[in-house]
């Protein structure tokens, strides 16, 4: 389920929005600057398993939506090149139907092909050593590809609503 990129969080105080690359073994997270221009990495959140590692992963996040005043998230969502729901998409969309049902926040899922390949162009670009370095960064990088990508979708969106409103 993708959703508009042009929804708006309601209220008027324009909040952050929160991105999650959602892998087995770790979590990217970045966030958005407060006008939702630019998106940032926060960290990675590596995840132990079982229902004691769960619950500390539930407070982590919980600790970065107060931390920055979050209003949505976006998850990405791994679909196969053929469009295809992959088991790693459900596992992302099970986690951000938590996130909706924990914390009540509206969640996008963001097609997110290819982020990771293009995450590591980035580090290889940047010079950056293949090994524990990048995996401790890797998945910040899909993050904020992720997050970026939703908020520019957005800004495009916004633009052509604007556009088509005609001056006033």
């Amino acid at each position: 389920m993708e959703t508009n990129p042009d929804e708006q969080p309601s209220g008027g105080l324009v909040r952050r929005v929160v991105a999650f690359d959602v892998g087995d073994r770790r979590i990217g997270v970045a966030v958005s600057d407060p006008l939702g221009f630019t998106a940032q990495p926060l960290f990675t959140l590596h995840r132990t398993g079982g229902k004691g590692g769960h619950r500390a992963e539930m407070k982590s996040v919980a600790r970065v939506l107060r931390k920055h005043s979050v209003a949505e998230a976006v998850v990405g969502n791994p679909l196969y090149m053929s469009g295809d729901q992959s088991p790693q998409a459900a596992k992302a969309q099970a986690f951000a139907e938590e996130l909706r049902a924990e914390f009540g926040l509206v969640v996008h899922l963001w097609d997110e092909r290819l982020t990771t390949t293009e995450a590591h162009r980035h580090l290889d670009a940047g010079g950056h050593a293949a090994g524990h370095e990048r995996r401790q960064i890797i998945d910040q990088v899909a993050a904020v590809l992720v997050l970026q990508s939703f908020l520019d979708a957005r800004a495009n969106q916004a633009a052509r609503s604007a556009a088509a409103a005609g001056p006033e």
